[in-house]
């Protein structure tokens, strides 16, 4: 049975083993892992969790410094889960999005801010985590769960009727937009991050004193939109998935 199988998938383990880039693989078991994006990932949590340990350790009324800051946070992430999700469920999807938009925004800064660079690996280089499309693809997996996982908490099985309203012919497009959401967050992410490392080094290439410069300002601000909008995009999949007909 397996056997005819296997020549059927082999494109798509042929297009699983592209990568861009050298990296430095590491072997755990049977699996090989980038190893670089596994070590920035951890400084980004490090960081994030650095952050947010030593400015709630002293919790005043008034706030200040980097208590104002994460609390401004928080309220941000609450507000745009109830516009995304509503007001009856946003408060239990708030630890979700935050997360998902504090890694990508904060992985996002690290490439543009962090000399990565100047740290040799003995093959590939390191560099934001974004900038792999090992990590997009992940995180794009981990929200299409988030979604399947609150329709089917709220609905039961009933939640798949959705694929086949308002009309039964439009079961095919409505299954096809549940595999376009991944993809098209994944994608947007990493070719983004991508296209502007590759803007910017050529640019410190060719003109290394003053271009660079704007170019890099405008990098973190577009950074940060794209953390925004993978965040807002993940509330609005989540609020679809438990609103009614």
């Amino acid at each position: 049975m397996s056997t005819p199988v296997q020549p059927l998938l082999q494109p798509i383990y042929n297009i699983a083993e592209v990568s861009v880039g050298q990296h430095l693989y590491w072997q755990l078991g049977p699996y090989q892992v980038h190893g670089q994006v596994l070590i920035t990932s951890w400084v980004v949590l490090g960081i994030i969790i650095f952050i947010g340990l030593f400015s709630n350790q002293d919790l005043k009324m008034q706030p200040s410094g980097l208590q104002n800051l994460t609390e401004y946070i928080t309220e941000f992430v609450r507000d745009l889960a109830k516009t995304q999700i509503g007001e009856e469920e946003y408060l239990k999807w708030v630890p979700f999005l935050g997360t998902i938009f504090l890694f990508i925004f904060v992985s996002n800064w690290s490439g543009a801010l962090l000399p990565w660079h100047v740290i040799e690996l003995p093959s590939g280089e390191l560099g934001a985590p974004t900038g792999d499309i090992n990590t997009t693809v992940a995180l794009a997996l981990l929200t299409s769960i988030a979604y399947f996982y609150a329709g089917i908490r709220k609905k039961g099985f009933g939640y798949f009727k959705r694929y086949v309203e308002p009309v039964p012919f439009l079961l095919p497009i409505n299954v096809l937009e549940d595999f376009t959401k991944p993809l098209s967050l994944s994608f947007r992410l990493f070719g983004n991050l991508l296209a502007d490392e590759l803007v910017v080094g050529v640019l410190i290439i060719l003109v290394p004193l003053v271009i660079p410069i704007p170019l890099m300002l405008l990098g973190l601000f577009t950074s940060a939109i794209q953390a925004l909008v993978f965040a807002t995009l993940a509330g609005a999949y989540i609020g679809e998935s438990l609103e009614g007909h």
